[in-house]
C-alpha cells in the first residue's frame, strides 16, 4: 500500500474514533491510531494498556476501535506506566516525531488529522519533543555501549611522544654541551685563569683590585674563564670570612646606561636586604636573652654594645634601613637618581665588589662610554666598599672609541685569549663528551671531525660543541644507538644556515634587487660604490622583471635598512662641491649571499644581466 492510501485510511479511521469518543466519553479527546507496518505495535499491547486507563476512569467509555488510542492517556508515554511504550517496538525506541520503520510518521498524521477535529478538543500534554519522553531516551542511551574500535585504550592512547620517548636516548647531560654550562676545568687555560687570579687575589686582602679588559674572539673561552674564577674567588672569600662579591652583566641584554645601574643597584638591594635581616635576628635572639633574666651585664658585655639601651638602638635603626630599601625601576627614574641609589646600596656596607661586563663592547657602542666613566671614578667616593671592573669584549679596537680618561683607568690589566687549535679543541670535547653522551656512544672519528671543523674557521670551542651537540641530536632522531661521521657532517650543514643567510632569504623583492646590484658591482671589481651605481643597476633589474622602480631616495633608505642588519657597510662620505654620498661595501661573503639571492624564483630570471653591468663599466 502506498503512503497516500495509508493516509486517507487512517484519517477515515481518525474521524470514526473521534466520532465515538464524542458520543460515549464526552471529553472530547481526540484519538490517533499508529499506522500499521512493520514497526506497528502489537494488539495485545494495545489492549492491555487501554484496560489500565479504563480502570482509572470513572465513566468508562466505549471501547474505541482495535489500534486506537486517545490523547488522554499521557501514561503509555511515562517510565512507569503498566503495559507496552506505545514509542517500543521490538524492544527498541523512537522518539516523538520519529518515522516509522515503515517511512511514515504517526505525529505528522496526528497533526494533519487535527482540523477535522472539534472546536473542544484538548490537545496532547506531552508534545513531541517534551522533557518527558527525552527524559527516558536520555536513560536509555546512558547504559548503550558503544564499540571501541581503537582496542587496547592504552594502545590507542599512544602519541607521537610516547613513539619518540619509546627509543634508547644517547645524551647523559646534555647541559655540559651547553654554552651556559661552567666546567670545573677549562683544559688550555691555565695560563690565562692564573693570571686573572693573580689581580683579583688583593680583593680578598681587602684591598681595590685592578680593573681587567679580557680580549678574544668568539668562542675562545672567556665568559667561562672568567666566570670560573668569579666563583673560586666567592667560594675562598666566605671560606675566609672576608666580603667579597662577584655581579655579572650581559651587556648584549643589558645596554643602556640606566639599565646596567638600576640592575646593579637593585642587586645590591636585595643583598642588603638579606643583611639586614640575618642582623635583625641575632639582635633579636640577644635581645631576648638580656630579657630573659641574665642581667644587663650578661650577653651585652660580651658584644660591642655598652648597654641594652644601645642594642634598642641599633634595632631601631636597621629597621628603619629595612624600610628604606626601594627596589629601582627599570624606567622611569632620572639617571642621577638611579646612580645615587646604585652607589648608597654599594656603598651600605664594607666588601669588595667585581662587576663583570660581558659584551662590554655592546654597552660602549649603545650608550658610549658614560656608564664606564662613572664605575671607574667611583672609588673616590666610596667610603666602605670598593669596585673593580673586569670587561669582556670580542673587539679588539673598542678601546680606540672611549674618551682617554676611561681608557686609562679601565684597562690597567689586559688579557688576550687566542684561538683554540684542533688538537686543543679535541681535548675540551673529549672532556665534555665524557660528561654529555653515554658510554660508547661516539664512533672514534667524531671528536676528530667537530674539532677540525671548528679549526677551519677560527678556533671556535662554541661552535665545536654545538656541532657535537646536534650531530647527537640527529642521530637521536634517527633513533640510531651511536652518533657517527655522517651525523656530524649533516650537522655542520644545519648549522652553515646562520643568521645572515636567513635574514637575506627573507628580504622583500626590492631590498633582494637593490641587494644583487651591490653584488654584481663587487663582482665586477668596483669597490666603494656610491649610492647612484647601485641605483643604475637596480632600475635595469627591474626592467628585466618587470618590478616597480623605487625613487633614488627610496632606494637609499633601503639600503640604509640592510647597514642596519649588517648585510653592507655603508658610510657617508663628503665628495666636496658634488656634495655628500655613500660608499657601499658588502659585509657577507659574495658567493653565499650571490646564492641565496638566486634562489628567489623571480631574482633567478636577472642572472643574464651581469654582462650589461661589465659593458657598463668597460666603457
Amino acid at each position: 500500500m502506498t503512503n497516500t492510501d495509508d493516509h486517507s485510511e487512517h484519517a477515515g479511521e481518525r474521524a470514526e474514533s473521534d466520532d465515538h469518543d464524542d458520543e460515549g466519553t464526552g471529553d472530547g479527546s481526540s484519538q490517533e491510531d499508529a499506522p500499521d507496518g512493520p514497526g506497528t505495535v502489537p494488539e495485545e499491547g494495545r489492549a492491555v494498556a487501554t484496560e489500565t486507563e479504563d480502570a482509572a476512569v470513572s465513566e468508562p467509555p466505549a471501547d474505541p476501535p482495535s489500534g486506537a488510542k486517545t490523547a488522554a492517556e499521557p501514561s503509555d508515554t511515562s517510565v512507569g506506566s503498566t503495559g507496552t511504550d506505545p514509542t517500543t517496538v521490538d524492544g527498541g525506541h523512537r522518539a516523538a516525531g520519529e518515522p516509522s520503520a515503515d517511512g511514515t510518521n504517526a505525529d505528522a498524521d496526528t497533526d494533519a488529522g487535527g482540523a477535522d477535529a472539534d472546536p473542544g478538543v484538548i490537545p496532547d500534554p506531552s508534545p513531541e519533543g517534551s522533557d518527558e519522553s527525552l527524559g527516558e531516551i536520555d536513560l536509555d542511551l546512558d547504559e548503550v555501549v558503544l564499540d571501541d574500535e581503537g582496542g587496547d585504550p592504552d594502545e590507542a592512547s599512544r602519541g607521537l611522544f610516547d613513539d619518540l620517548l619509546s627509543g634508547e636516548p644517547i645524551f647523559e647531560n646534555k647541559e655540559v654541551l651547553r654554552p651556559s654550562y661552567t666546567p670545573h676545568r677549562l683544559p688550555h687555560r691555565e695560563e690565562q685563569i692564573n693570571n686573572m687570579a693573580t689581580i683579583l687575589v688583593t680583593a680578598l686582602r681587602g684591598d681595590t683590585p685592578s680593573n681587567i679588559l679580557i680580549y678574544g674572539k668568539t668562542g675562545t673561552g672567556k665568559t667561562a674563564s672568567a666566570k670560573f674564577v668569579s666563583e673560586e674567588l666567592e667560594s675562598t672569600s666566605r671560606k675566609y670570612e672576608v666580603p667579597c662579591e662577584v655581579e655579572y652583566i650581559n651587556c648584549e641584554v643589558t645596554d643602556t646606561q640606566y639599565r646596567v645601574l638600576a640592575q646593579l643597584a637593585n642587586k645590591f638591594i636585595e643583598k642588603n636586604e638579606e643583611v639586614v635581616a640575618d642582623r635583625l635576628d641575632e639582635l633579636g635572639d640577644l635581645a631576648e636573652r638580656i630579657g630573659s633574666g641574665s642581667g644587663a651585664d650578661g650577653p651585652v658585655a660580651d658584644t660591642e654594645f655598652a648597654d641594652r639601651e644601645a642594642l634598642e638602638e641599633r634595632i631601631a635603626e636597621l629597621e628603619v634601613d629595612q624600610e628604606s630599601f626601594e627596589p629601582v625601576p627599570m624606567t622611569g627614574w632620572p639617571t642621577d637618581r638611579v646612580y645615587s641609589a646604585f652607589f648608597d646600596a654599594v656603598d651600605y656596607h664594607e666588601r669588595v665588589v667585581v662587576i663583570m661586563l660581558d659584551e662590554i663592547d655592546k654597552l660602549v657602542e649603545k650608550s658610549g662610554d658614560d656608564t664606564l666613566y662613572n664605575l671607574s671614578r667611583m672609588n673616590s667616593e666610596l667610603e666602605n666598599s670598593r669596585i673593580s671592573i673586569m670587561g669582556i669584549s670580542n673587539d679588539l679596537k673598542f678601546t680606540d672609541f672611549l674618551d682617554p680618561r676611561v681608557k686609562s683607568s679601565l684597562g690597567e690589566e689586559e688579557i688576550v685569549f687566542p684561538p683554540y687549535d684542533a688538537t686543543q679543541l679535541r681535548d675540551i670535547l673529549q672532556q665534555r663528551a665524557d660528561v654529555a653522551f653515554k658510554p660508547d656512544s661516539l664512533t672514534e672519528d667524531v671528536i676528530p671531525l667537530c674539532a677540525a671543523f671548528a679549526a677551519q674557521e677560527h678556533g671556535d670551542a662554541r661552535r665545536a660543541l654545538d656541532l657535537l651537540r646536534t650531530a647527537g641530536e640527529l642521530a637521536e632522531r634517527d633513533r640510531t644507538e651511536m652518533v657517527n661521521e655522517g651525523h656530524v657532517r649533516q650537522a655542520q650543514e644545519k648549522i652553515e644556515l646562520d643568521r645572515v643567510v636567513e635574514v637575506v632569504r627573507t628580504l622583500p623583492t626590492q631590498s633582494k634587487l637593490v641587494l644583487y646590484a651591490t653584488t654584481l658591482l663587487e663582482k665586477n671589481g668596483v669597490h666603494n660604490i656610491n649610492t647612484g651605481e647601485v641605483f643604475n643597476i637596480y632600475k635595469r633589474l627591474c626592467q628585466e622583471i618587470d618590478a616597480d622602480v623605487l625613487t633614488q631616495r627610496r632606494v637609499t633608505d633601503l639600503i640604509s635598512e640592510l647597514d642596519m642588519l649588517g648585510i653592507v657597510n655603508a658610510v657617508v662620505v663628503s665628495k666636496g662641491r658634488y656634495g655628500r654620498t655613500k660608499e657601499i661595501s658588502l659585509s657577507v661573503p659574495i658567493e653565499e649571499t650571490e646564492a641565496v639571492l638566486l634562489s628567489d624564483s623571480r631574482i633567478g630570471e636577472v642572472e643574464d644581466t651581469q654582462p650589461l653591468v661589465q659593458t657598463r663599466f668597460d666603457n
